[in-house]
């Protein structure tokens, strides 16, 4: 059995509005596509992308910074404690198959740098100016964008 794309949604704890709204959408095309979405499983981008996922029907991956794993936001299906803090973006990183940036803040440039150094594409929406970030238009862009990329990938 093959298994399911993962994709990584990465972003700020306190963004925007409109980031809010870009990482909505990103779930429900995650999950409407049929992939996993993992995440950091706390607030802000975080859990509007699994909002979003959750309402699709998707599956929403959280790996958490603490040791109380029910800390996750309200729609993670599976959250995974790590205790280990702010290296846990290095565990969302390595369990993504491709990782779309939302905004965010340098807990988000972290999970960025980890992306880059592990060889994943990393796609962004109003996010870090970085050499090899992939900007995009909005939602539909980057998770298409994304899925291509983890297909090519995961083959």
């Amino acid at each position: 059995m093959r298994e399911k794309i993962r994709i990584g949604v990465i972003g700020g704890s306190s963004p925007p509005p409109r980031a809010l709204e870009d990482a909505y959408r990103v779930g429900k095309l995650i999950a409407r596509a049929g992939a996993i979405l993992v995440c950091g499983g706390l607030g802000g981008v975080m859990e509007a992308a699994s909002r979003g996922a959750r309402e699709e029907g998707g599956l929403v991956v959280g790996i958490l910074p603490g040791q109380d794993f029910e800390a996750a936001n309200p729609y993670v299906d599976l959250p995974i404690a790590t205790a280990i803090g702010y290296l846990r973006n290095a565990l969302v990183v390595l369990n993504s198959h491709v990782l779309i940036a939302v905004d965010g803040s340098y807990g988000t440039l972290t999970e960025i740098s980890y992306g880059l150094i592990y060889g994943r594409k990393v796609f962004g929406i109003g996010t870090w100016e970085v050499p090899g970030v992939v900007p995009t238009s909005g939602p539909e862009q980057a998770v298409e964008m994304a899925l291509k990329e983890a297909k090519n990938a995961h083959n």
